[in-house]
């Protein structure tokens, strides 16, 4: 196992924004090379305008053809286009959404063929994307559409704290609504087996938030909580998993009573985003979790106000980089060891 390297496939998000700062950032830590083997899908004209403009010399990529072509010790580009593409800096622009999605095509193309292991993404800009024919309200429906999913579970993960969202990018006014039996059950059992099959958490504890403020006083404050929230909880405990709550959020994180727990299932996506982002910011992680393949991505935007200014911190998106290394380093073994169970031993001597 330990000289399994993933291939780790980067979207470079919007071209404007700070995602290529990010990548290049990240990359030219010659330290990545011995975790895994990163392929840019981009272009070599683009990515030499933002090394320019941010005074990065000794940072060369090898250009490839293919995946398979990659050199493992060194940052590998394809180059997904030929043609002068016009940058604008921190501008919201129709190009910057056009090569976003010309760049992530391509690395999705290549994922679903296993020509590389896992997918990390750079910041998109979800208004401008659409312009070039992406539907999604967000990388996380479009993965999901791609891998021909039912359902999947937006993951944001952190040293301390891992978040998921029963709602995710949709209008507030629409969040009650989506407050289902179903839905709720759904995203616990997909974050009860990610905990199970991602981090190798045996018996995962998950605390569930309540939609209302208090979580609804009993009724009193509404009635998600004693008609949708809390029968929910009680079939998944039924089914075996662990879960608890509802907890109102407010005291759940003013107490930091989300360290007792090793998953937290929020309502919609600010209940989750907000706390996590304020614990977290700068190294949290987006997983999506519920795959097939696996996806990561650094838990901030395009930044247009920062873009091209050298001063954005590249710290979530290496932490994407391991995270996604890691994953897949942790199915591998998964498969090997329901393959040959006797190797358990030796495989938990390598960890440590």
């Amino acid at each position: 196992m330990e000289n399994i390297k993933a291939r780790i496939g980067i979207s470079i998000g919007d071209i404007n924004g700070i995602g290529i700062e990010v990548i290049l950032k990240t990359l030219s830590d010659s330290r990545i090379y011995e975790y895994c083997t990163p392929i840019v899908y981009g272009s070599v004209k683009t990515t030499s305008y933002h090394k320019k403009l941010l005074g990065i010399q000794e940072f060369n990529f090898q250009v490839i053809r293919t995946a398979a072509e990659a050199n493992l010790r060194k940052p590998n580009l394809i180059n997904c286009w030929e043609e002068e593409v016009k940058i604008e800096m921190g501008q919201d622009t129709e190009i910057g959404g056009k090569y976003a999605f010309k760049s992530l095509e391509a690395a999705m193309e290549d994922l679903l063929a296993g020509k590389i292991d896992a997918l990390v993404t750079g910041p998109i800009n979800k208004s401008n994307i659409q312009k070039a024919g992406f539907s999604f309200p967000g990388h996380t429906e479009y993965l999901q559409q791609k891998a021909g999913m039912a359902d999947s579970l937006m993951f944001m993960l952190s040293e301390d704290l891992k978040i998921g969202v029963v709602t995710g990018h949709i209008p507030i006014s629409q969040v009650a609504a989506s407050i289902t039996k179903e839905n709720i059950l759904s995203k616990l059992r997909l974050m009860n087996k990610s905990l199970k099959n991602d981090f190798w958490i045996e018996k995962p504890k998950i605390a569930v938030l309540g939609l209302n403020p208090h979580a609804g006083d009993r009724g009193l404050l509404g009635k998600e909580e004693e008609e949708i929230i809390i029968p929910t909880i009680n079939k998944a405990f039924e089914e075996g998993i662990m879960a608890f709550g509802p907890f109102p959020a407010d005291g759940f994180f003013g107490q930091a009573s989300y360290l007792k727990f090793d998953a937290v299932l929020a309502m919609y996506h600010d209940q989750g985003l907000i706390p996590f982002k304020h614990l977290s910011f700068g190294k949290g992680v987006n997983f999506t979790a519920g795959l097939p393949f696996i996806r990561t991505s650094p838990d901030h935007g395009v930044a247009y106000d920062i873009a091209g200014k050298s001063i954005a911190n590249e710290g979530s998106f290496r932490e994407a980089l391991f995270t996604a290394a890691d994953l897949f380093l942790k199915r591998e073994e998964q498969k090997l060891l329901q393959s040959h169970p006797l190797k358990i031993t030796k495989l938990a001597k390598d960890r440590d």
